[in-house]
């Protein structure tokens, strides 16, 4: 994305957020397939009584609600394709990458990366000494994991998420 001439990453718009709410429902959808798949339909709807698209749009909404400056989105040829939210601790000096995604079918372009590449540089910028980000470990989350280790991101602290009927 970064060789492509029109190309660019900047700030969100609230008038961005509709687009971003599609990409985030479309980018999760393999991944909630896959939760559901390990899962029974009750405790599924346990989890997501409304819907996890719902929640997965929201989420990021409200992040942008809470701080604006950081969300970032990614155009190409003057369409939203991607997105990423972010928060800075100056206290620690750790930044966060937190939701990100590439619209489904502009994938393997190399936006996701460069919008990676771009949120390091302000990391950097902002005086940040270490940047983490969250992902699962399930297959679903395969291509995530490989882009953030050829950024140079280590897994340093697997997680697991376990569930007993009662």
């Amino acid at each position: 994305m970064d060789n492509h001439p029109a190309s660019s990453i900047r700030e969100a718009q609230a008038s961005d957020l509709p687009r971003i709410r599609e990409i985030a429902v479309r980018a999760w959808e393999p991944i909630y397939q896959g939760y559901r798949e390990r899962m029974d339909e009750e405790l599924f709807g346990r989890l997501w009584p409304d819907g996890w698209q719902t929640g997965k749009a929201e989420q990021i909404a409200d992040h942008f609600h809470r701080r604006p400056e950081c969300c970032l989105i990614a155009e190409l040829d003057g369409q939203v394709v991607g997105f990423l939210t972010f928060m800075l601790n100056s206290d620690t000096r750790i930044a966060e990458i937190g939701n990100n995604a590439v619209d489904p079918a502009c994938q393997g372009q190399g936006i996701g990366s460069a919008m990676y590449r771009y949120v390091l540089a302000l990391f950097r910028d902002a005086g940040m000494a270490c940047a983490k980000v969250h992902t699962g470990l399930d297959e679903a989350h395969i291509a995530a994991r490989t882009a953030y280790e050829h950024l140079g991101f280590e897994l340093m602290i697997p997680h697991g998420e376990f569930y007993r009927r009662l």
